[in-house]
């Protein structure tokens, strides 16, 4: 059996809001024979943040609509893993809505790894001492609304592929300078492999200590390459050479497959692929490390 670590239903009070995600987005059915043709035995379900907030009145108005949707979407089937959307808006009042929110079932936080255009991390602290204090796992999506590089680049093709990719890869970096990996015992799975990040592992290290030398950098109590494995990372239908630099720098037990659905439905060709990283790297990957973070 499979576990998916990164698959996206959105509500249709909240696609009914945007331009972009419509459609299969929100069609149920096809949602769950996804998982009945994949044979998928768990599915994390998470927000990839969306423009129908445009539309709303604030983050907390999209937060109670997503919440409440998928509250009632998660009594439809035992598979499902929900993150739910935090109130940005009212970070300092979090604890409680989210305390709340794990009596309904939510078993994660969803987090965009950005804000309106800006990275918040200090900001974030009454969220992430809430996220510890619950054993609440935080799901990074990449922000798909105003990413870094925005500002400089619209474009439909670059967007995706490059400013979403560094958007996220900024944030993990953000949360490694600013030692929130170091000081605080939560599990964070970024999508989509941590961005940029693996193949930076070497620069990472090279740099920091060439910076450190010179007075310029303080101390991280370590190397990147070793804060960085604190992290989880999901795949996000990424292929084996990608996955393998992933492993290289987080290590195999800290390396969820995903398809983000419904961005990459055909699962079959990538996940046969990991067969040469051997059974028991494979089987981590596919099943164990998700069950770890989400046991039954």
């Amino acid at each position: 059996m499979i576990c998916d670590s990164h698959t996206h239903f959105i509500p249709e009070a909240i696609c009914e809001r945007s331009n972009f995600y419509k459609g299969i987005w929100h069609d149920r059915e096809s949602y769950f024979s996804f998982l009945d043709s994949n044979y998928i035995e768990k599915a994390l379900l998470v927000y990839p943040s969306t423009d129908a907030g445009r539309k709303l009145k604030s983050s907390g108005e999209e937060a109670d609509i997503y919440n409440r949707e998928i509250g009632l979407f998660l009594k439809s089937s035992p598979r499902i893993v929900a993150a739910c959307l935090p109130d940005l808006d009212n970070i300092g009042n979090c604890a409680d809505k989210l305390a709340r929110l794990k009596e309904k079932g939510f078993r994660a936080i969803n987090l965009a790894s950005s804000l309106k255009g800006r990275f918040l991390i200090k900001e974030l602290v009454p969220l992430f001492e809430a996220a510890q204090r619950l054993d609440l796992p935080i799901f990074v999506h990449p922000q798909t609304m105003n990413p870094l590089g925005f500002e400089r680049v619209k474009d439909p093709l670059l967007m995706p592929v490059l400013e979403y990719t560094f958007d996220e890869s900024m944030f993990l970096g953000l949360l490694m300078t600013e030692e929130i990996l170091q000081n605080f015992k939560i599990k964070f799975i970024f999508s989509s492999l941590g961005g940029v990040t693996p193949f930076l592992k070497e620069r990472f290290d090279r740099v920091y200590l060439m910076l450190k030398q010179r007075g310029i950098v303080k101390d991280l109590h370590g190397l990147p390459s070793e804060i960085f494995k604190r992290v989880f990372v999901d795949t996000s239908g990424a292929s084996l050479s990608a996955v393998k630099m992933a492993i290289d720098l987080f290590g195999p037990d800290h390396v969820l497959w995903g398809s983000d659905y419904p961005v990459h439905p055909c699962l079959e060709k990538n996940i046969a692929s990991f067969d040469t990283l051997g059974k028991e790297v494979k089987e981590k990957l596919i099943h164990s490390n998700f069950k770890n973070i989400f046991p039954d």
